[in-house]
């Protein structure tokens, strides 16, 4: 067999560290052999484990309204996300070319931006007339940033009485109106409030749009009068109404005691197959005892929070075409003659 320059392939008994003709030719048939695998078969489905996604507010933070959040939280071994707030900061992200600051520092820095929050203009409500002149440019900027969820807030004397439809009813038809939109974007309103669990419920529900679910603050449900109700809401609302979670203690490190039995709450939303995000929205003194804190908080969760386990497609595997493989074992056995 003549040896081309520069080829690898040498006549039998030749010197060298090049193929042989017969290791060619076991080398083209196995390639051969190959094709009578083209077709494919899934095998059965198998379980996965859904990664824990933390992230943290800017506000907690220290830094509201600066990109440099997004580096710094990228610093921050376990943190995968930060929550942004809209209305904060000059520019903030009312203005497109802000948001596209954000995107880019968020993509440079393999982070996320699973939320929104601060959605309010200056003297705006959830009951306030153009409340939805407010939320619809938000959902434009979560669109952009590919946030899954806006945080609308509404607390105290500025959220609606639902014993009184006159009270909810203007609330429940605000947001039928802006959850199309929200839904078109591919984003959920999440409504963080100082209602009861079971207030909160029937707002949704009454709402009645997948687009509009519950941001969902244990330690809010204590602030607010419902602490005993604190946990077991997160059955009462199930994992289609909760859409993200708060986690905070207050000033404190999650771990430490405190009006929520946060081990108690990461069960009861393990227990109803919670699979979003959990977002810190803790109290530090500055961003360098955030980042010391938020260090120690992630290994809380990681040793206390279990996610759910989700079926995937499984693996692909080659299947044999009965004709063709006869075909090309003779053609092998031929070869290697």
């Amino acid at each position: 067999m003549r040896n081309w320059p520069g080829s690898r392939i040498e006549a039998r008994g030749g010197a060298g560290p090049g193929l042989t003709r017969r290791a060619f030719a076991r080398s083209a048939a196995g390639a051969a052999l190959g094709l009578a695998f083209g077709a494919s078969r899934t095998v059965a489905a198998e379980a996965r484990r859904i990664p824990l996604k933390i992230g943290i507010r800017a506000a907690s933070m220290k830094m509201v309204g600066t990109p440099d959040v997004i580096s710094t939280a990228a610093g921050i071994p376990g943190i995968l996300g930060v929550e942004l707030q809209v209305t904060a900061g000059k520019p903030n992200l009312r203005d497109r070319d802000t948001v596209r600051l954000y995107k880019r520092e968020a993509d440079r820095w393999g982070m996320r931006i699973p939320s929104l929050a601060g959605v309010w203009d200056r003297g705006v409500q959830i009951s306030s007339p153009n409340a939805a002149d407010s939320i619809r440019p938000s959902i434009r900027a979560a669109e952009m940033l590919g946030s899954g969820v806006i945080l609308v807030a509404f607390f105290g004397e500025n959220a609606p009485d639902m014993a009184k439809e006159a009270s909810y009813g203007p609330v429940v038809s605000m947001l039928q109106g802006v959850a199309k939109d929200a839904a078109d974007a591919g984003v959920i309103l999440g409504l963080e409030n100082s209602l009861s669990p079971e207030e909160n419920r029937k707002l949704v529900d009454l709402v009645g749009h997948p687009a509009v679910r519950v941001y969902y603050d244990p330690h809010n449900m204590d602030t607010y009068g419902h602490g005993a109700q604190a946990i077991p809401g997160v059955a009462l609302l199930g994992k289609e109404r909760i859409c993200a979670v708060h986690v905070k203690n207050g000033d404190r490190l999650i771990e430490e005691p405190g009006p929520i039995d946060w081990p108690a709450a990461f069960r009861a939303l393990a227990d109803i197959g919670y699979e979003g995000w959990y977002v810190y929205e803790t109290g530090h003194a500055d961003t360098a005892d955030c980042i010391e804190d938020t260090g120690r908080n992630n290994a809380f969760l990681q040793k206390h929070v279990r996610m759910p386990e989700a079926a995937v497609r499984g693996r692909v595997e080659p299947r044999p075409r009965p004709r063709m493989l006869a075909g090309l074992q003779g053609l092998s056995r031929g070869m290697l003659r």
